[in-house]
């Protein structure tokens, strides 16, 4: 892919991620415990570790978080989401190399988990209260639930031959 067509689909990725995280975030919450959301742009990052590969999956996911905080208005989630967000990616590319394009509902599953440890670390870390961690079972269950739903959805964009076609060309 030439460097002019590349950048412009990384844009565009970063873009439709950070379009669904504003979206999302004006969303109520499901249950009253912070942190916890659906986290659908994550379908963005699991679909470009899987389809264009972890160095451009990193670019998008750190142009998103930064963009999101700055644009959300509150930048001090910027830590947070950088902590999630590092975790899960990570736990994301190494299983690009173990599962195949029927099971990315895997790694988004195992994403979200490993989102919800890093961002509870954070947490820990910045507020220096232990007992935060009394929450984290309750996060990596709805983890558990919205990271395979996401991962769903990468799957299914993944496995749609026409739609790689299209923004590969």
């Amino acid at each position: 892919m030439l460097k002019t067509k590349k950048l412009t689909l990384l844009a565009l990725l970063t873009a439709i991620a950070l379009t669904i995280f504003m979206v999302e975030a004006q969303i109520p919450a499901l249950v009253p415990i912070p942190g916890i959301k659906l986290g659908l742009a994550n379908i963005v990052t699991v679909f470009a570790v899987f389809a264009l590969g972890p160095k451009d999956a990193v670019l998008i996911l750190s142009a998103r978080i930064f963009l999101g905080a700055v644009f959300a208005g509150n930048f001090s989630t910027i830590f947070y989401s950088a902590a999630g967000g590092a975790l899960a990616i990570a736990v994301t590319i190494g299983l690009r190399k173990i599962l195949t394009k029927k099971q990315l509902w895997v790694a988004g599953a195992l994403g979200a988990v490993a989102h919800s440890i890093g961002q509870m670390a954070m947490a820990v870390l910045l507020t220096a209260t232990p007992g935060l961690l009394a929450y984290l079972p309750v996060m990596i269950a709805v983890s558990i639930v919205t990271g395979t739903f996401t991962g769903l959805c990468a799957q299914f964009l993944v496995n749609r031959g026409n739609l790689w076609k299209i923004i590969s060309k």
